[in-house]
């Protein structure tokens, strides 16, 4: 014969899913909740017929007991013993006994027991009490009551016992128990039903799956979500957010509990907040928040046609965006060398040709121009600005401007020395503001310049930069600096958008000058960092074309 290890089955409970555990624990308390409520009834009930018992004895056996007629007839069993069968049945007690003081019987359900010794205890009922007890007589086991009968002077004449036999307390007891097992296993079957429609709720819940593998799932989900430096958010259908990590905190700027909280009160650029809460699919969306360049992606889920929210990733791509800034400067001075290198081949080659046709002294002048005018943009760039990156970005920048037809100047009073402030965010400042210049002056209906001047005091680091387009008026300048968009056909792309974010990291402010028409009224548009960028500044003067100034602090560093 083969065993079964009970060890075994602690492990296999193990590995039922939660929904089986839940049924057959719950299965179990609602067994043992109706178990117990029916042996609570079974004790109850059978106390309380005991209880009518010891009643329904007493009060017949003083009701037998004052009667006139058994004082009357005491001693005559043929008068007694049919009153005492008439009291038996009418009251539906099991006996009724009258018996002299010596206990002998005058009376009794069988007659041949009349003229015996009562089976019982008498000593209270001769000292003129009423009592009550349980005894085993002729009849069997019984709930009994003995009372004394006494005459007119109170003397204690003869006794009197009524009682019920347990047997018959005993058969009411098991119609009451049949009652209560019917109501009990009712009540098993309607929990345990609904213990089933729970269970199977749960398991549909829980997928099946069991207390470990759900722990196991909570602590993989807990820590890969504090472990990824992406950010995550979960929104609901109403914009409620109701999941946010460690990584979308940081990526946000958000502070205190965020679940719970409508998409709308977390304080978000509205661009970035109405993407969220538009329940709508998004793909590598740029994004601005106040110093940070972010991916978004937004996914809908639904089940069936009902829609559960949506889900949210967003990636930090603010490095990438500066390094992508840097690699542009880096790319348009390689571009404007190899412009360069081949404008020079052309002049080389008119050089050789004039000299081949005997016309060396215009040869020398033509080289000896060519020179000067190439030399005299690098000394004067190279001379006014010291600061190695930002004279690479101008020198690029300069070529690339004139090849597309556009004439970059830096100003005479330009002079700059090596500042010790973050120059990837510098070239995203001059950078982006010389190809907005660029692409305005081109739109301008006159000769398209761009006006660059770069100075430093004790305190601040100026950057202007002036173009001769159709300029900005202040409603769109606000629209540049606070959106994220890339198309140049509203609110001058994504270039302004990250210088204003540069601005604000660095702690400065921008100012935005001209409307195209020059009016000395004319609006500015300022935005300072950490302020909301639709605060309208002070007015200043402004010619044809937009001034862009931007206010750097130094933070005590010095400068020549």
């Amino acid at each position: 014969m083969k065993f079964v290890s009970l060890r075994k089955f602690p492990r296999r409970m193990r590995d039922w899913s939660l929904a089986r555990q839940m049924l057959v624990l719950q299965i179990v308390v609602v067994g043992v909740t109706v178990a117990g409520g029916a042996l609570l009834a079974f004790l109850q009930v059978r106390d309380l017929l005991v209880e009518e018992a010891v009643g329904t004895a007493r009060a017949v056996t003083i009701s037998v007991a004052d009667s006139p007629s058994v004082l009357t007839h005491l001693g005559d069993s043929a008068a007694l013993q049919p009153y005492a069968e008439r009291v038996r049945r009418e009251t539906g007690v099991d006996f009724v006994t009258i018996m002299s003081l010596d206990g002998v019987r005058y009376t009794h359900p069988d007659p041949a027991r009349i003229g015996h010794r009562f089976l019982g205890h008498t000593a209270p009922a001769l000292a003129g009490q009423v009592f009550t007890e349980t005894y085993t007589g002729t009849l069997g086991p019984s709930v009994r009551a003995v009372a004394p009968v006494r005459d007119a002077r109170g003397e204690v004449k003869a006794l009197v016992s009524a009682g019920i036999t347990i047997s018959k307390i005993s058969v009411r007891l098991r119609g009451q128990i049949a009652g209560a097992a019917l109501t009990g296993l009712l009540g098993l079957s309607v929990g345990g039903a609904g213990t089933y429609l729970v269970g199977a709720r749960l398991r549909r819940q829980t997928h099946g799956m069991g207390p470990a593998e759900l722990s196991r799932m909570y602590e993989y989900h807990d820590a890969i979500l504090h472990a990824v430096r992406e950010g995550l958010l979960l929104v609901d259908d109403a914009g409620t957010v109701t999941l946010c990590n460690d990584g979308a905190r940081e990526l946000l700027g958000l502070t205190g509990e965020v679940s719970g909280r409508h998409i709308g009160r977390l304080g978000l650029p509205p661009s970035l907040s109405e993407r969220l809460s538009a329940g709508e699919n998004r793909s590598d969306e740029i994004h601005m928040t106040g110093e940070r360049t972010l991916v978004v992606n937004v996914a809908v889920v639904r089940s069936g046609n009902r829609s559960l929210g949506t889900v949210v990733t967003l990636r930090d791509h603010t490095e990438l965006q500066s390094l992508t800034g840097q690699l542009d400067a880096e790319r348009g001075f390689a571009d404007s060398l190899r412009a360069a290198a081949h404008e020079s081949a052309n002049r080389l080659h008119t050089v050789i040709t004039l000299v081949e046709l005997g016309r060396a002294e215009q040869a020398v002048a033509f080289a000896t121009e060519e020179i000067k005018a190439a030399q005299q943009l690098t000394d004067r760039v190279v001379g006014a600005v010291r600061e190695p990156v930002l004279a690479a970005l101008l020198l690029g920048k300069s070529a690339e401007a004139g090849e597309r037809g556009v004439e970059l100047a830096i100003t005479p009073d330009s002079e700059l020395d090596d500042l010790g402030l973050d120059t990837r965010d510098l070239v995203t400042i001059v950078g982006n503001l010389i190809d907005n210049a660029a692409d305005a002056a081109m739109s301008g209906t006159g000769p398209a310049r761009v006006e660059v001047r770069l100075r430093a005091d004790e305190t601040t680091f100026v950057i202007s930069v002036a173009d001769s387009g159709q300029g900005l008026d202040p409603a769109t300048a606000r629209d540049a600096f606070r959106r994220g968009w890339t198309t140049k056909g509203d609110g001058r792309g994504l270039g302004l958008a990250m210088v204003g974010q540069a601005v604000r990291r660095m702690g400065g402010t921008i100012e935005v000058g001209g409307t195209g028409e020059p009016d000395p009224a004319a609006k500015t548009v300022r935005a300072l960092a950490g302020e909301d960028e639709r605060d309208a500044g002070r007015t200043t003067e402004s010619g044809t074309g937009a001034v862009f100034t931007v206010r750097l602090p130094l933070r005590g560093k010095g400068v020549s």
